[in-house]
């Protein structure tokens, strides 16, 4: 199979996971508190990394790997799960999900300050008139509504960004699914003792719901996600794969539409389909 498809391909699988991130999160942060969620969801998924680790025999990064695998856990493991499920407690997961659409442009020019990617001047075009669509959106709807629930999302998509871009540059020294098991690990004793210390009082009032919200942040959101995802960019470029981010608010939006029954007006659709149009112009620029 051609690198360059294989990599698109697997960027687009960790997309359609990525996709139930947030409705999930909106989920499990109606019963759980965000500084748990996000403590248990990266503790879980250390677990299982440092299992998937010894099982495979995986050599150890070297010293000088140390401190990008530590931008990668701030920005993917702590940052954005953090950022996020604070967001959601002041807006709804159709609101959120049309921030996504600003992390290609982020995405890229980290992969620019940090990959090394030199997209072609007709790429920046779409990735900023995407990105432009996304902010005009947000704008339309007042800052007013919430504006801490609007910033705490600009924060995560910076340092999700970042986290992408600097995860997928590694990765074609360690691998992809190596690169988040050991930023995971390397996280562990930290998240391991937040997630005792912030551990609810009582399970009785959590419900199913915030249970399997959890279990899909930790297993496919934390991990599994990032498999595709980090060997995606690395086989198809940071810049270029990173577009396909356009995408996630088309898909986020109609799980919450379908799952959470939260309203998605005509303007967010008119929007998402701006961006998926500009995911194609990107597309083709890229190199």
């Amino acid at each position: 199979m051609d690198k360059s498809f294989d990599g698109w391909l697997s960027g687009f699988i960790g997309v359609l996971i990525f996709s139930g991130s947030l409705p999930a999160t909106r989920v499990a942060v109606m019963d759980f508190d965000p500084t748990f969620l996000t403590s248990a969801r990266a503790a879980i998924a250390g677990l299982l990394g440092i299992a998937m680790l010894l099982l495979f025999r995986e050599k150890r990064p070297e010293r000088r790997d140390l401190v990008s695998l530590v931008v990668v856990a701030l920005g993917v493991v702590v940052g954005f799960p953090l950022l996020t499920a604070l967001a959601l407690k002041h807006v709804t997961s159709a609101h959120s999900i049309i921030f996504v659409g600003l992390l290609p442009l982020a995405t890229a020019i980290f992969g620019v300050l940090r990959g090394g990617d030199r997209p072609r001047p007709a790429f920046w075009l779409f990735s900023c008139l995407g990105s432009a669509l996304v902010a005009g959106f947000a704008l339309s709807q007042g800052v007013s509504a919430s504006p801490v629930g609007d910033s705490l999302m600009l924060g995560a998509i910076i340092v999700c960004g970042l986290g992408y871009a600097e995860g997928a540059a590694l990765s074609r020294r360690l691998g992809g699914w190596q690169v988040i098991c050991w930023a995971l690990a390397l996280s562990l004793p930290v998240m391991l003792a937040l997630s005792f210390l912030t551990l609810p009082a009582s399970f009785a009032g959590v419900g199913s719901g915030a249970w399997i919200g959890l279990g899909y942040v930790s297993l496919f959101s934390m991990l599994i996600g990032f498999v595709f995802w980090y060997r995606g960019l690395a086989q198809g470029g940071i810049a270029a794969v990173g577009q396909l981010q356009l995408l996630q608010p088309f898909f986020g939006l109609a799980l919450a539409a379908s799952l959470l029954h939260e309203k998605v007006s005509p303007m967010m659709v008119v929007v998402t389909l701006g961006v998926v149009a500009c995911v194609f112009g990107a597309k083709k620029f890229a190199r």
